[in-house]
C-alpha cells in the first residue's frame, strides 16, 4: 500500500449517509460506550474521524456546557453534515493532524485506523496531543464475523467471503493489508503507550426492528455494502437467495421474519501513555 490513504478517501470523497445510518442505528451502544468513559465535566475531547457529527455531539453532551468536543474529518462534504448536528468542526488528514501537543484529555476514533497506511505514525502523534493523564479509544468492527442470516449460515459466509474479495480488488489490497489492522494493540504499544484495555460490545437486533434498524440494514448493508457489486464474487444460487432476503418485495424478505437475529460487534482499545 503505497498511498497514505489505502481506501482512496479525498477532501471532496463523501459517504456520509451511510456513516449517519450506522451511527443511528448504534446509538444505544455508542451512548452506553461514551457514558462508561465517565469523562469529567469540562474536558476537552476530539472525535478523529468524525464523518457525520453525530457521535461527536453526544460526546459533547457527556462533557457539559464548559467543555469542548471537537470533530474532526478529512472530507468536507462530511464535515457540513456534521454541521447540521455540531458547531466545532475542523478539516484535518489524520496522517498531518493540524493540533498543539497537550491539547486534548480524551480522543475518540472509529473506524479510521483502517484508513491511514501508516496507523503507528498516527497513533504516536495522537499520543502527543493528549495532556497528562487523557485517554485514547480507538474503535473498530469486524473483527468478529457479523451475523446476517442466522437460520442460513452458509449463505452468511458466501456474503462474507464476496465482499472481502470485492474489498481487497477495489483498493488493491491482499491478505496482509487487510489483516494487519487487527492488531491495534500492537500498533498501539509501537506508538508509545504502555497500559491498553480492549473491550468487544455487541450490537444485536431481533424482532421488533426500529427504523434506524431498518434504515441501516437495508440501505447502509443491503443496498450499499452489498448489492451487485459483489455478485461477480458469488455463486449463482447464493446470488439467488441473498436476492430473496434482501428484496423488501420478496415473500423472504428476512427483515420481515420473525426469527431475525442480526449481530455484529465493535472492539475498543482503551490507552493511556
Amino acid at each position: 500500500m503505497g498511498s497514505s490513504r489505502p481506501l482512496r478517501d479525498a477532501p471532496d470523497r463523501s459517504y456520509a449517509a451511510k456513516l449517519e445510518r450506522f451511527a443511528r442505528f448504534a446509538e444505544p451502544e455508542l451512548k452506553e460506550i461514551f457514558a462508561g468513559f465517565a469523562l469529567p465535566d469540562g474536558s476537552t475531547v476530539l472525535d478523529l474521524g468524525c464523518g457525520p457529527g453525530l457521535a461527536t455531539a453526544w460526546l459533547q453532551a457527556g462533557i457539559g456546557a464548559n467543555g469542548i468536543a471537537v470533530g474532526a474529518d478529512l472530507s468536507l462534504p462530511h464535515l457540513r453534515s456534521a454541521s447540521q448536528h455540531h458547531d466545532k468542526l475542523v478539516q484535518s488528514d489524520a496522517n498531518q493532524l493540524a493540533f498543539l501537543d497537550s491539547t486534548f484529555d480524551f480522543i475518540w476514533s472509529c473506524n479510521t485506523l483502517n484508513h491511514v497506511a501508516g496507523p503507528v505514525a498516527v497513533l504516536a502523534r495522537l499520543r502527543g496531543m493528549l495532556r497528562a493523564g487523557g485517554r485514547l479509544a480507538v474503535a473498530q468492527s469486524g473483527f468478529l464475523s457479523d451475523m446476517f442470516f442466522a437460520w442460513d449460515a452458509p449463505l452468511d459466509e458466501a456474503v462474507r467471503t464476496a465482499c472481502h474479495r470485492y474489498y481487497r480488488q477495489r483498493y488493491g489490497l491482499d491478505l496482509l493489508d487487510t489483516a494487519r489492522l487487527r492488531n491495534v494493540s500492537r500498533d498501539l504499544r509501537a506508538a508509545g503507550f504502555t497500559r491498553i484495555a480492549a473491550r468487544t460490545h455487541v450490537i444485536e437486533r431481533t424482532q421488533p426492528l426500529t427504523s434506524p434498524d431498518r434504515d441501516y440494514l437495508q440501505h447502509a448493508i443491503f443496498e450499499g455494502a452489498w448489492g451487485e457489486k459483489i455478485y461477480p464474487f458469488m455463486e449463482q444460487w447464493d446470488v439467488a437467495r441473498l436476492r430473496r432476503n434482501c428484496d423488501p418485495s420478496s415473500g423472504e424478505y428476512c427483515l420481515d421474519r420473525e426469527d431475525f437475529h442480526h449481530v455484529q460487534t465493535l472492539t475498543v482499545f482503551e490507552s493511556r501513555d
